[in-house]
């Protein structure tokens, strides 16, 4: 068989750009995708960032202390644990039974794997949804490595309602989780959405989401107001090197370089 026939040529050009492409889109799949913003949208976030980082290490800091020293916002949890007793109902109940499960280690990661996969999938580029799983597995590490160090017990277990949990509880694993999953996400999105209604419904979904969480695992008795407050200290912590990296590494102002294809595109437009 004579290799320089122009059937078998066209044959081996066609296997080797097969070849190529899936190894190309698999690169392009882990390009940074860069943007173009104002001077003071960068500044805005950059603000941001130090705020979330600074306030939250601050209200950790305190939560902390007076957990440790059974002083301060501390003193809070008995009084709250009580009223939240008086609250509960077996229609209630069930209902954030349900929430703790799908919120809680075995439902989150499943949640959190299944967002995941799916928007690397559809998503142009990776950045964001590996951007995500960085920051819920970070949060993830601060409980597992937190709490055994700080040693705050739970409520006590007569008063759980779907049994016994002898672990320590500062901070919470469930609201940490839910927190940085929610708020993480939400700010991906409307980062690159940039309309103020969005921005504005995304975080109070996200807010309310939250709130639901700490409520659920107040009610049902497996952590105390400092614990849950300490969650969301933190998670503001998270977010706000999240929003830091994400800004560093994507967001451009005119003058600089950019690589990705659709800032050349916002580039020609503006």
């Amino acid at each position: 068989m004579n290799l320089r026939t122009p059937g078998f040529h066209l044959l081996f050009m066609m296997q080797k750009t097969s070849t190529r492409a899936p190894r190309g889109a698999f690169r392009k799949k882990f390009v940074v995708e860069e943007r173009y913003l104002p001077v003071e949208s960068r500044r805005g976030l950059y603000r941001a960032s130090v705020i979330l980082i600074a306030a939250g290490l601050v209200a950790f800091a305190f939560l902390l202390v007076g957990v440790l020293t059974h002083t301060g916002f501390q003193r809070l949890d008995t009084p709250v644990e009580h009223w939240f007793d008086s609250l509960r109902s077996r229609d209630v109940t069930v209902f954030m039974i349900i929430l703790a499960t799908v919120f809680g280690p075995v439902g989150m990661p499943i949640i959190v794997l299944i967002v995941t996969v799916v928007w690397l999938i559809f998503a142009k580029h990776a950045w964001r949804p590996l951007l995500l799983a960085a920051g819920m597995a970070t949060g993830v590490i601060f409980a597992q490595v937190l709490a055994p160090i700080v040693k705050h017990p739970r409520p006590p277990i007569g008063l759980m309602l779907a049994g016994p949990d002898h672990s320590y509880s500062f901070p919470s694993g469930h609201v940490l989780g839910a927190s940085d999953f929610f708020v993480i996400l939400a700010f991906l999105l409307a980062s690159r959405v940039q309309r103020r209604g969005f921005t504005i419904g995304a975080f109070v979904v996200a807010i309310l989401m939250i709130l639901l969480q700490v409520f659920s695992r107040l009610y049902l008795g497996y952590h105390y107001i400092s614990d849950t407050s300490g969650s969301m200290a933190l998670s503001a912590v998270i977010l706000g090197v999240v929003i830091a990296i994400d800004t560093k590494r994507t967001v451009r102002i005119r003058g600089e370089r950019v690589d990705g294809e659709h800032s050349q595109v916002q580039r020609d437009n503006t």
